[in-house]
This record gives structure tokens, sequence and C-alpha cells, in this order.
């Protein structure tokens, strides 16, 4: 009787697992590390170019006296003392800062007020309205003095013939009279800012989950408890980027009261943005405008840090 013998397969050995420890990187190339910064590098050039050197320039310059010709003279913190005791510089910038509150307390929550209402459910041609209010932030700035001035003009100005017309008033003189100048500008960075700022607030509104609102409506919220425990909360981010933007544009004011009235009456719309440009172009005294402006710089950059600390922008909540 003969006994068969069967053989098994042989099993497919799979190879043994490289040691990870045992394997060797090659060092990357000197050209493979230089390249993220050759990418970056425009960048950099153009920020020393555009923003550092004309700083450095400024610096220096607001040392000198200089008509803009000739050799600069080294005069030291002249300039700087000049600014201490010059009654026009301590009017704009005492007009700046009304244009500054005009723009952070009434333009920015205009602004959002706008907003909100664009963004409520219902409403009827949305886009028209979106695109009428972001009109004048398009219209050029000499075109919109034009206009205001006709509007505002005291004896033939539609403003005036309407206050006579209806109420028997006479006529007001809105850009010749400072207080009522200061009015009259502050109005056109009113009506110019303020679809700027909507567009900003209307898109942090539209990113707020509705499920947020859903939750205060089981709750017996209202309208007025929802924005300001669900609405305002969630668009904090976006409300402190308008404020310190807002703050640092109107800090720089320049167009309006430039082209609606001069600065003038007098001095009574004069700002800092035009206090240099009035010294630099029309003095020729360069070194003393750049001092002016190099103070200006300061100002406007610690209080936007003391801003951005305290709305704690660019901060993990």
């Amino acid at each position: 009787m003969s006994t068969a013998t069967t053989t098994a397969p042989a099993r497919a050995v799979a190879p043994a697992p490289r040691s990870v420890r045992g394997t060797r990187r090659t060092a990357p190339s000197a050209a493979t590390q230089r390249a993220p910064y050759l990418f970056i590098a425009p960048f950099y050039l153009l920020y020393v170019l555009f923003m550092i050197v004309p700083i450095l320039a400024a610096l220096y310059l607001s040392l000198t006296s200089w008509v803009g010709l000739g050799t600069p003279e080294l005069v030291g913190l002249r300039n700087y003392a000049g600014l201490l005791t010059d009654s026009s510089f301590w009017t704009a910038a005492g007009n700046s800062g009304i244009y500054v509150l005009v723009s952070v307390v009434l333009v920015v929550p205009c602004a959002l007020l706008v907003a909100q209402a664009l963004n409520a459910k219902g409403l009827r041609a949305r886009d028209l309205f979106r695109v009428t209010y972001f009109v004048p932030m398009v219209v050029s700035p000499i075109v919109v003095a034009l206009i205001f001035s006709m509007l505002l003009d005291t004896e033939y100005g539609l403003v005036n013939s309407i206050l006579h017309a209806l109420f028997g008033l006479p006529g007001v003189d809105w850009l010749t009279d400072p207080s009522w100048a200061k009015a009259s500008v502050s109005f056109v960075l009113l009506w110019r800012w303020v679809g700027y700022l909507t567009i900003f607030f209307l898109a942090g509104l539209q990113a707020v989950p509705r499920e947020l609102y859903e939750a205060a409506e089981l709750d017996g919220a209202g309208a007025v408890r929802k924005f300001t425990t669900v609405t305002l909360p969630a668009i904090k981010p976006v409300t402190a980027f308008v404020v310190v933007t807002s703050f640092i544009s109107a800090a720089q004011l320049f167009d309006e009261p430039y082209l609606l009235t001069r600065g003038g009456p007098g001095e009574a719309t004069l700002s800092v943005a035009m206090f240099i440009y009035r010294a630099a172009f029309e003095r020729q005294q360069f070194g003393y405008a750049a001092a002016a402006g190099v103070v200006l710089f300061v100002i406007v950059f610690a209080v936007s840090q003391l801003l951005n600390r305290a709305l704690q922008i660019g901060r993990a909540a």
C-alpha cells in the first residue's frame, strides 16, 4: 500500500519593511532653501521701497529747513518746537479730532444700521439699494464737491431754496460760516463713507449663522435683543476693523475740506493733512511740513495700536 505525500503550496513571503531609522534623508539643496524667500522677496522689496524709505526720508527732512531747491539745512528739532507754538497746527488738530469723532461715533453706527436693514428678509430691490448706497464712494471727490457746492450755495443753493419755500427760513451760510462749514464737511463725510463701510458690515452680517437667531427666538428674544446679544458679538471683529480704518481715514482727511471750503472760512475746516499741504506747497516749508507729517504718523500709529489692543484685533477669541 503506497502512501501519497501532499506538499502544501509555498506562501509568498512579504519583503521585510525598511527600517525608518535606517533611512538616510537627503539634505535640501541651497536653491530649495532659498526658494520660499525668493517668492516673498517682491513684497518686502516694495514695502521697503514705498514705505520704509519714505518714512526715513520724512524723518530726515523733518530735521531740516528746505524750500525744495538746494541742499537741506539741518536744524535739529526746531521744526517740532515750532509746531508746539503754532496755533494753526493746533486748530487743524482740533478739526481733525472733530472729523474722527464724526467718523467713529456717527458714520460707523449709521453704516451698521444700513447694513442691518439691507440684510433683512423680504427686502425688495435689495441689489438696487446696495448699489445706491455704494455709489458715493466711486464718484470722484471733485464731482462730489461740485454737487454739494451747488446744493449748499448761500444764494442759489437748492437746500436754502427748499428751506425758504417750505418754512420761510432765511438762507444759511453753509460753507462760509465757521460752525455750519464744519457741519457741512461732516455731512459730506457721512454721505460719502456710510455706503463703503456698509459693505463690510453686510459681509459680516451674512456670515452670522441663522441657528443663533433661531435659538434666540426660542428663548423669546425680540428684534432688539437679538441684535444686541447675537448680531453685535458675532460681528465684533468686523466692527473693530471698521472702527480702526475709519479712525485712520478721518485723521488723514483731505479731500472733503479742501474741495468744499479750502479749509475755510479762515481755518474753520482746516485738517492736519491740509496744514501739511499748505506748509509744503504754498509756503515751501518742506521740513516744517515733514515734521507735521511725522507727528500725524506717530499719533495715528499709536492710537491705532491702542484700538487694536482694546478691540482685540487679530487675537483668538
